[in-house]
């Protein structure tokens, strides 16, 4: 039996109809046709699916939706401004080159918003725990990190 559930979306309400079974990747993908969100692993292990609750970062693949009643939910294609401006901590993932082959770059650049928003000035040491759950095949850190580094100089 299908239920309806209203949320926050990227900064606009939301109403959707849904089966209590799905996640909510599923949703945002399937139903709601943003496809920024990927799936990596399907199990809570990689973050390429990784989406913001309430300004914290969670794996979407795992997290049901039933769950996002009545809160806020930020994809990647959330931060993009009004007039279409990239947010900066993406600006920084294409300066410094922390974007390959992109898959984890979604999850990444959230985990990277998060720790941001948490902790504007963090050490190298605190930006690899804030992005310790996010796996990047392409073994991008090093890129991924500077670019994070060079956000917090801005703050």
């Amino acid at each position: 039996m299908k239920q309806v559930i209203n949320f926050i979306l990227n900064g606009q309400p939301v109403q959707v109809e849904i089966e209590p079974h799905l996640t909510l990747l599923q949703v945002l993908r399937d139903k709601l046709e943003l496809t920024g969100t990927k799936e990596g692993c399907g199990m809570g292990e990689c973050g390429a699916c990784n989406v913001l609750l309430d300004g914290k970062t969670i794996n979407s693949c795992i997290f049901p939706a039933m769950e996002v009643e009545g809160r806020s939910v930020t994809t990647i294609e959330g931060l993009i401004d009004l007039q279409g401006n990239l947010h900066p901590i993406q600006k920084a993932f294409i300066e410094y080159g922390a974007i390959q082959c992109g898959f984890c770059t979604p999850g990444m650049v959230l985990s990277s918003k998060a720790l941001l928003d948490e902790n504007p000035k963090p050490t190298e040491e605190e930006i690899r725990n804030g992005i310790a759950g996010n796996l990047c095949r392409c073994t991008g850190y090093l890129q991924i990190i500077q670019a994070i580094k060079a956000v917090s100089k801005q703050k």
